[in-house]
């Protein structure tokens, strides 16, 4: 059941990490890895509030919760910067990428959230 909340939150986050990324990068020209980074960070604002919130369903104080999550958070964020650099750099379009680093960032922050973050 959690997974599938944090999946449902995960969607609405990715969906600002994306929609930042490709403002960086089309509109403002700004270098995809970075943009990837900055728009995993905004994202991660919008996953912490439906966590804790929705999926996690406030089972930690701010306190405890919050500083960890930003822990994961900036850790996941240049976790995703490092794959799509390196995506980039073997060639791949940048959102391709992209999906790469989020399916496997989001698998790994699931479970550190669900035992750390959150508990």
């Amino acid at each position: 059941m959690a997974f599938g909340r944090y999946i449902l939150v995960g969607i609405v986050a990715t969906g600002v990490h994306y929609l930042v990324l490709l403002a960086m990068v089309e509109k403002f020209g700004c270098y995809a890895p970075v943009a990837a980074a900055i728009g995993a960070l905004c994202g991660a604002f919008v996953a912490y509030a439906g966590n804790w919130h929705f999926t996690f369903l406030r089972s930690a104080n701010h306190q405890q919760a919050l500083p960890r999550f930003l822990a994961v958070a900036g850790w996941g964020a240049l976790a995703n910067g490092l794959i799509v650099w390196g995506g980039v750099r073997l060639g791949l379009h940048y959102l391709l990428a992209q999906a790469a680093a989020t399916a496997l960032v989001v698998l790994m922050t699931f479970q550190i959230n669900r035992r750390w973050t959150f508990r």
